[in-house]
């Protein structure tokens, strides 16, 4: 009967102890999650909004609008380059994602 208390409670000691070193995932990680998720939808966005400006300049220039297509073909420059802020955001945030894994650990 003896052993099997020591038994018992060694066991629920070592339990206890487990899930007190367990970790969950802390608030910077998830925030650096939500910032790559927002960065991601961005991108597609930037990416969605370049290709209907560019659209848009070749049906201008096909009806003979040279600066309604000038202007569509400057939006599409714009969205690119805010596509390219984007990526760089987000591999700057995964790589923060990484280094806070990295120092949980």
């Amino acid at each position: 009967m003896m052993k099997k208390l020591i038994c018992l409670a060694g066991a629920s000691a070592l339990l206890a102890m487990g899930s007190a070193f367990a970790q969950a995932p802390t608030a910077d990680q998830k925030n650096d999650r939500q910032d790559i998720r927002r960065d991601t939808r961005d991108i597609r966005q930037d990416r969605k909004d370049a290709r209907q400006d560019r659209r848009q300049a070749r049906k201008d220039a096909k009806a003979g609008d040279a600066s309604g297509a000038a202007a569509a073909r400057a939006d599409a420059k714009a969205h690119r380059q805010d596509m390219r802020a984007d990526k760089k955001d987000r591999r700057a945030d995964r790589k923060d994602l990484r280094q806070d894994r990295k120092a949980a650990q």
